[in-house]
């Protein structure tokens, strides 16, 4: 192992951040003597240092989601328990399980692309630097505003350390917004224009930064043209194109780089040939009800019973709304993958049936009485309330993956972080904060216009609006925690929807609210800067 990569791998313990459960995903290893200077500089190793960084994005998002989604409205746990400080906020401190996956893997992205801009200077001439050290800093401005969402203000650690740093400041959430703008500003201009590959392109950049400027905006220290930004940067990314693909064929698994794709976590079933029941990403082993163990392998795949949908979640979708049918198995086979392997389901065995709201009783007493070997479930018996046994709630479909093998925990689905849709609805809360609810309406109303639901009205038209529509939307990607607590809606939707926390919860230390996450406290103990702040709900 060469000093460089001692050092590096030393400043990051003293920093606290966890490596072991990333090293799987990381192409950058130089197994040779070549040291890392000439390595590096080489466009052979730049370029698999670059794919390092983009490694680096399953870390983030393709373990555990607890971050991104626990303790809000939409979901609940089943039979087994998530995290539960995040999941319930009372019992939230600076070592809680789970507290630090953001800190400790977004601070490793970080560290990985400091390291990149530092060999960008050094390798050798190639065309394609420019636009490399373009996405590199896409790829540490989504680090940074993944921990500044979650953390408030943070270290900012702006170049390549290859010596022991023993100790950090907290710069404000302020400045970080700052950094985070000026980078995805001054990388726009480098990135290319085409359509999305795989790597970072001008479009997704406008995205993240509308994101950006449209979360600042809610922030006391947000600008007076922060949402007018987003909406404009939003409309660049929508450039007129229409949601032109069903919601059904959006998720079908066959279909995943589709046109309304901006930008994704990309995997690939040769990456996770090694393991195949481990590696690869969780993302569609939540949302969903366990389906049963060894005596029926091969018939259903794996699912943890956590993150289940709320009885709000559920009841945000009506009969005409198309994603009803694209985001849940309401329907399950003998054989739970024969949804997608056959085409002519009319012989096939159903083993289980979640009712809709709108179902008569004349079609309840149809249905069981073609299928009287059939688990019948009627509607209000399987949200995250029903916690009973196997198949006793809705499993959400949006993540299937019918190639992975049954049984295992883990797929090589793309993760989604950014489409169309999505971006529909930003720039719909964008334009009503900048003051413009017409145009906002429009937005919103496209994404309604796909679903096959009748459009909204400007009456209608409101943050809360938007956040139901948000949740039909994007049920089960990995928003929702960041959705309520930029519009400040964390509290009360939360408190209100999800079956297991009370407003009194949220209370925190010195009479302040559990909205930022606690700072953990590994980092703490590590950090010789015995200045280094809490978060004050914690201290």
């Amino acid at each position: 192992m060469n000093i460089h990569k001692i050092k590096y791998i030393l400043v990051l313990s003293i920093l606290g951040f966890s490596l072991t459960s990333c090293e799987k995903f990381l192409e950058e290893e130089n197994k040779s003597n070549v040291t890392a200077e000439s390595y590096y500089t080489t466009a052979d190793g730049f370029e698999a240092l670059i794919n390092a960084n983009y490694s680096q994005l399953r870390a983030i998002y393709g373990d555990e989601p607890y971050l991104f989604t626990a303790g809000t409205d939409m979901y609940a746990e089943g039979r087994s328990p998530e995290p539960l400080g995040l999941s319930q906020y009372r019992d939230l401190g600076p070592s809680s399980e789970g507290v630090d996956h953001i800190y400790n893997t977004a601070y490793r992205a970080i560290q990985l692309a400091n390291q990149g801009l530092y060999y960008a200077d050094l390798v050798e001439n190639s065309s394609t630097v420019s636009e490399r050290v373009a996405e590199l800093k896409y790829l540490r401005a989504n680090a940074y505003f993944l921990l500044v969402q979650t953390y408030g203000g943070v270290a900012l650690i702006k170049d390549y350390i290859n010596e022991p740093v023993l100790e950090f400041d907290r710069n404000s959430a302020e400045e970080v917004y700052s950094f985070i703008i000026a980078e995805l500003e001054s990388a726009q201009s480098a990135l290319s224009s085409g359509t999305f590959n795989g790597r970072v392109n001008k479009r997704a950049a406008q995205n993240l930064l509308g994101k950006v400027y449209l979360t600042r905006g809610y922030e006391s220290y947000g600008q007076p043209d922060d949402f007018s930004k987003a909406a404009t940067l939003f409309d660049q990314v929508i450039a007129g194109q229409g949601l032109n693909i069903s919601f059904s064929d959006l998720w079908d698994p066959a279909n995943q780089n589709n046109e309304e794709i901006i930008f994704s976590v990309q995997y690939a079933s040769s990456s996770v040939s090694a393991d195949p029941f481990d590696l690869g990403n969780r993302q569609a082993s939540f949302f969903g009800p366990y389906l049963g163990g060894s005596e029926i392998a091969g018939n259903a795949p794996y699912r943890t019973y956590n993150l289940l949908p709320t009885d709000y979640a559920l009841s945000l979708f009506t009969k005409e709304d198309q994603r009803w049918d694209g985001t849940f198995m309401h329907t399950v086979y003998d054989r739970y993958f024969d949804f997608y392997d056959v085409d002519d389901k009319s012989g096939l065995g159903i083993f289980h049936y979640y009712a809709p709201a709108w179902i008569s009783n004349e079609d309840s007493i149809a249905f069981v009485t073609k299928y009287p070997d059939a688990t019948y479930h009627p509607y209000g018996s399987y949200s995250s309330q029903t916690v009973s046994s196997d198949y006793q709630t809705i499993p959400v479909r949006k993540f299937d993956a019918p190639t992975a093998p049954f049984g295992a925990r883990t797929s090589t689905r793309d993760i989604v972080l950014a489409r169309l849709g999505d971006t529909y609805l930003l720039a719909a809360e964008a334009h009503l904060q900048a003051g413009n609810p017409s145009v906002g309406l429009e937005r919103l109303n496209e994404v309604r216009r796909r679903a096959g639901v009748s459009p909204a009205s400007q009456t209608e038209f409101s943050i809360e609006y938007i956040l139901d529509e948000r949740g039909r939307e994007l049920l089960g990607e990995y928003h929702r925690w960041f959705d309520l607590k930029r519009t400040g809606t964390l509290v009360d939707r939360t408190s209100k929807y999800h079956r297991l926390v009370n407003e009194s919860d949220f209370q925190g230390a010195n009479g302040e609210l559990k909205i930022l996450r606690p700072i953990p406290q590994s980092a703490l103990d590590l950090n010789q800067n015995r200045n280094f702040p809490q978060n004050p709900a914690y201290q």
